[in-house]
């Protein structure tokens, strides 16, 4: 069973816990998300079956859409609901203006501090397990790209935002961060994965519509086919020598992609005669060639 679902998770549930539901029902042992979404967030969280496993890091790599509730008045130490509260603030002064000021400052390619109960890792270890262990670890901020960010509703304490980001990007940092420029605390209290790469929630479906479907067989109209998440490249035919060359890794000179090598992508989709999807190539710069990076037997 080799593929994608887009599936809409439910609140309360971790991504670890989809992931082992959609083992059980499908039976197959290689399966895995395409991007963590918290206990408490709901929305898009893509799994990938069978072979499909293995173009997830291009899905991490794509850009995401939330919608996010974020409470002002109070900070906690996970910057979530979740968390105990760190400090309190006066939010009855803020008003649509300054919260168009400070959102500003989030656009573009900003710096964000990771929040300690996070994967992310030290020295191997994720953030969240040393935090509960009581370990103090000096964090590192990093760069992330906000596309695009508005506010969509202010309802005080609460404002809603929407947000288009790149990869690494926590929306609970960006609360958090909201919460201490405006100078009275903030915390995330209800996000929405709206879309992750080409998945978007109109079209995900329920962990209880999944359930049924494969209860009653028509659980195939769910999964998406491996190749439907490379789109952005350019595909290439090729002849069955090309393709048994592909098959043992051996580099290729085709010019349909070499005339792609002076722009920002760098891989190829590859496809055999019969139409089936053969494989992911790379351009090599330094030795001019397209390398097989990923090759779907």
């Amino acid at each position: 069973m080799d593929g994608i679902l887009n599936i809409n998770k439910p609140e309360g549930l971790t991504s670890f816990g989809v992931v082992a539901a959609v083992k059980r029902l499908t039976g197959e042992k290689r399966v895995g998300h395409a991007g963590t979404l918290d206990p408490a967030a709901t929305g898009v969280l893509p799994v990938c079956l069978g072979q499909g496993t293995r173009v997830s890091e291009y899905l991490m790599d794509s850009t995401k859409a939330y919608r996010a509730e974020i409470e002002l008045g109070s900070a906690t130490d996970t910057y979530d609901a979740s968390g105990k509260v760190t400090l309190e603030g006066d939010a009855s002064d803020i008003d649509h203006a300054r919260l168009e000021s400070a959102l500003s400052s989030f656009r573009g390619v900003i710096q964000q501090m990771p929040p300690i109960y996070s994967a992310v890792k030290h020295k191997g270890k994720p953030l969240y397990k040393l935090a509960r262990a009581g370990v103090d670890i000096e964090r590192k901020s990093r760069p992330v790209t906000v596309h695009h960010l508005e506010l969509v509703d202010w309802q005080p304490p609460v404002v809603t935002v929407e947000v288009v980001c790149g990869k690494g990007t926590y929306i609970r940092s960006l609360a958090d961060d909201l919460g201490r420029i405006l100078g009275c605390g903030a915390h995330l209290k209800n996000l929405v994965r709206l879309r992750c790469g080409l998945f978007d929630i109109k079209d995900a479906v329920s962990m209880s519509e999944l359930e049924r479907a494969f209860s009653n067989g028509y659980w195939h109209q769910f999964i998406y086919p491996i190749d439907s998440v490379l789109k952005q490249w350019a595909a290439v035919v090729v002849d069955d020598d090309a393709r048994q060359d592909i098959l043992n890794g051996r580099p290729l000179e085709m010019q349909d992609c070499l005339d792609m090598k002076g722009s920002p992508e760098t891989r190829c989709r590859v496809y055999a005669l019969d139409g089936r999807f053969l494989a992911v190539l790379r351009f090599d710069t330094e030795k001019q060639h397209w390398q097989p990076e990923k090759v779907f037997q």
